[in-house]
């Protein structure tokens, strides 16, 4: 007989106990003596039983509701990819009832991250998912979760004293040094080369973006200590119409600028202005497969995109959520993203939906 074809009623034969017993100890409900459960239990481990958990969770009939807070954010950008996996998983796993809560709060306005915050945890939610905010005040909302045994995953930036369940996303770091390694395979013999920022109060928008920095000035001091790095900022506060009146100001004193790197996935702004100015000798490197972002990169005002599968970070969180709170399934800690590099000749080939 094999183990995946048992039924209780034979497992109850070779433990030499009744079927209402072995279904107790299954499920491990009172009401059974020391003696049966050593018996089932010893009959379990002989025959190496494994559950059916997704027939059960199916059967057990619960209503999961998990609550996904994120920036707030326009179209064209991560965040929306995130938005549409993981409501793609909710989709796939509809059969569990599963509803899935898009909760946001503004960058750099910590009220509101705390608001929400407030808002989540009166849902009671059964998982969470967050991008986090300052430390402080996010560790403040994830020890509330913690005392209430409401596990969460980690998206943007992994934290290890927060202890979540899971994280996904890229290695900032690296992937800002791989960024660096790859721009300067083109641009070694400049003598400067720009970072393109959005920035308000003199933050940038996320840890990840600042991280990824982190990464491209660390390779740069390494290898090319030389090659000047300028920024033009574009503030994140500031109309889009103003952005070409920017962008004329500081290419007008830059001419030498022949590579530009964006750590945000707004590299479209830069090459929308370059295809509207006709400028065809200046090479920009940008993160995510934004639409937007994508269409710049086939028509060759952006040179270069740094993939790091958002529709999948997103697609990927409710399904580690699903399961370990369904399935009741062990799940990995640290899910890092594969850091992909996508041209002209082979962004058609990828693919962004889980298969």
């Amino acid at each position: 007989m094999t183990t995946d074809k048992i039924r209780i009623k034979d497992i109850a034969r070779l433990s030499g106990v009744s079927i209402g017993t072995v279904d107790r100890v299954l499920h491990n409900r009172p009401n059974v003596s020391k003696e049966s459960r050593a018996k089932v239990e010893k009959t379990l481990k002989e025959i190496n039983y494994k559950p059916n958990m997704y027939a059960s969770a199916l059967a057990h009939n619960k209503k999961y509701n998990f609550i996904c807070l994120i920036p707030r954010h326009e179209s064209e950008t991560y965040w929306e990819e995130i938005e549409e996996g993981a409501m793609a998983a909710c989709e796939r796993r509809s059969d569990f009832h599963i509803k899935v809560t898009m909760m946001y709060y503004r960058r750099f306005h910590q009220n509101t991250f705390t608001d929400m915050t407030k808002k989540c945890l009166e849902e009671k939610p059964d998982g969470v998912i967050i991008v986090p905010s300052e430390h402080d005040i996010t560790k403040a909302f994830t020890d509330k979760l913690h005392e209430k045994n409401i596990p969460f995953i980690l998206l943007d930036s992994y934290i290890p004293d927060l202890n979540p369940l899971s994280f996904y996303g890229q290695d900032s770091f690296r992937s800002g040094y791989f960024a660096g390694r790859m721009l300067m395979l083109i641009a070694g013999k400049d003598k400067e080369v720009t970072i393109m920022k959005q920035m308000k109060n003199g933050n940038v928008a996320s840890k990840q973006q600042e991280d990824r920095e982190k990464g491209f000035l660390n390779y740069m001091s390494n290898f090319f200590p030389n090659i000047r790095i300028s920024e033009v900022d574009l503030p994140l506060d500031t109309d889009p119409s103003e952005y070409e009146n920017i962008l004329d100001s500081f290419f007008s004193t830059h001419k030498d600028v022949s590579n530009c790197i964006t750590f945000n996935s707004h590299a479209y702004i830069l090459g929308e202005y370059f295809q509207k100015k006709n400028i065809n000798n200046v090479k920009i490197m940008g993160y995510d497969m934004v639409r937007k972002n994508a269409e710049c990169v086939k028509n060759g005002t952006i040179s270069f995109l740094i993939a790091q599968h958002a529709y999948m970070q997103g697609y990927s969180c409710i399904e580690t959520l699903f399961e370990s709170i369904v399935l009741k399934m062990k799940v990995n800690t640290v899910n890092y993203m594969p850091i992909e590099f996508l041209t002209q000749e082979n962004i058609q080939f990828y693919r962004r939906a889980q298969l």
